[in-house]
């Protein structure tokens, strides 16, 4: 069997915390990562140089997603809320509240005319990001 995985092409570093979360532009040449910081950070993929850092979490980012086109970036975090982040200037376009316990998970559906959410395991809503209505 050949092994692929023993090459280690890339290292990023700059989060204070751990790494929680990991999504790649649907072009694959950026990256964003959460982290227990409380920052989500935009990497080139293939140069490995830090591009942007977004901050507004008030604790730990436990998941990032990309919509469909990568104009917008969602993190859930331990605080509770989930933030939609304009990925060209870097800007909070949003926050949506709602939740009394961490955010564990976020994923844009394929039209990014919606957002699902994990609150733990037997909650999962769904938003509308037209409207930020649940």
């Amino acid at each position: 069997m050949e092994r692929n995985w023993d090459p280690c092409l890339q290292t990023l570093e700059g989060h204070s915390g751990w790494v929680n979360s990991v999504a790649f532009f649907s072009d694959g040449g950026r990256l964003a990562s959460g982290s227990d910081d409380g920052t989500i950070k935009l990497w080139n993929a293939a140069t490995g140089a830090l591009q942007s850092t977004f901050e507004g979490h008030s604790d730990g980012v436990r998941s990032v997603a990309f919509s469909s086109d990568s104009r917008r970036l969602a993190s859930g975090s331990h605080d509770g809320t989930i933030k939609l982040w304009d990925t060209a200037i870097g800007a909070l376009q949003s926050t949506l509240e709602g939740y009394s316990d961490w955010v564990r998970s976020v994923a844009f559906f394929s039209d990014s005319k919606r957002l699902a959410s994990r609150l733990d395991y037997s909650i999962i809503k769904f938003w509308d990001m037209a409207t930020g209505a649940l």
